[in-house]
């Protein structure tokens, strides 16, 4: 029996035919479309994943936190399609020497309008280092402040 062709079934009822029982199997090119579309789903998906992950991440885990002292020397509004606040204050240890200037990213808008009021003054800031977030919607910088104080009259 092993040598023999097998025979299609025959039909069970009377008012089955040989062709029915042929055209209830799928056609091969179904399952090859619906692999096709799992590869593109999973190519598209998984990378988004662990992007929205890494960002999640980074924005939970603060690096560092500290105070910048120093005078308010830029503050605005940038970015093509997100918005977000960039600020500098200049840094000086003693009078009459270079400062350093220390770039920053605001979320809040009242602690962006509380920086504007004070340009051109000393301000005290407290910040929070997030490393490695991507720099499109997320500001321009990794140090973003938390809180703003002004320092003297």
């Amino acid at each position: 029996m092993a040598d023999t062709p097998e025979e299609p079934e025959a039909p069970s009822g009377p008012n089955e035919s040989p062709a029915a029982a042929v055209k209830a199997t799928p056609a091969p090119t179904h399952k090859k479309r619906n692999l096709a579309l799992t590869i593109l789903v999973a190519i598209v998906l998984i990378p988004a994943v662990i992007i929205a992950l890494w960002i999640w991440v980074t924005l939970g885990y603060t690096y560092s936190t500290g105070d910048r002292a120093g005078y308010v020397q830029k503050i605005s509004k940038k970015g093509w399609l997100c918005k977000t606040w960039e600020g500098e204050i200049a840094m000086a240890n003693l009078p009459g020497t270079m400062p350093q200037i220390f770039a920053f990213t605001v979320r809040s808008d009242s602690i962006a309008r509380v920086l504007e009021a004070n340009a051109g003054k000393q301000v005290s800031l407290t910040y929070e280092q997030h490393r490695g977030i991507p720099t499109s919607c997320f500001g321009e910088t990794e140090y973003f402040v938390t809180r703003v104080s002004r320092i003297g009259p």
